[in-house]
């Protein structure tokens, strides 16, 4: 009875102690970083410039809205121009949901048509006010030459 009790109670501590609380996502968050990794050799990049801007939002509803912007862009005034400011954003929204550490995105809008109808899942953790998000390994159509990649983006709360 003893060792139930006890294994009843180092259970219920360390669920509590790991499970995310999903309300510490809820609010806006300010990009700080956007780098991506590579896997075989470590070197770390940052595709989108060293100063990147952009947010996140998380509300209650389960509703996420995320943009994220390339670092120097100006009005476009060519169709060239216009294609290439397609590179430098990501934007999407849709409901999302919290499973251990991953937050995965039903993704209704985005920037790029493939997303739509999609789940993205996202490993992340929060350490205070800082919100840090890590995409799976994958190749990149961007950049095929570095193999498997994964992006780390690092928000702060906005305040």
């Amino acid at each position: 009875m003893l060792k139930t009790l006890i294994t009843i109670l180092l259970v219920t501590f360390m669920s509590s102690s790991y499970a995310i609380d999903e309300s510490h996502m809820h609010g806006a968050w300010k990009l700080v970083s956007y780098e991506v990794e590579v896997q075989e050799t470590g070197e770390m990049f940052h595709p989108m410039g060293e100063k990147p801007t952009g947010y996140v939002i998380f509300t209650p509803e389960q509703r996420v809205w995320f943009v994220l912007t390339g670092e120097g862009r100006k009005p476009a005034k060519t169709i060239e121009e216009k294609a290439t400011l397609l590179d430098t954003i990501i934007s999407y929204t849709g409901k999302y949901r919290i499973e251990d550490n991953k937050w995965i995105t039903s993704v209704e809008v985005a920037w790029n048509p493939e997303w739509v109808d999609t789940e993205q899942a996202r490993e992340f953790k929060i350490d205070g006010d800082q919100l840090q998000v890590f995409t799976p390994w994958r190749v990149m159509p961007n950049w095929p030459e570095k193999d498997m990649t994964r992006s780390i983006v690092t928000f702060e709360r906005s305040k």
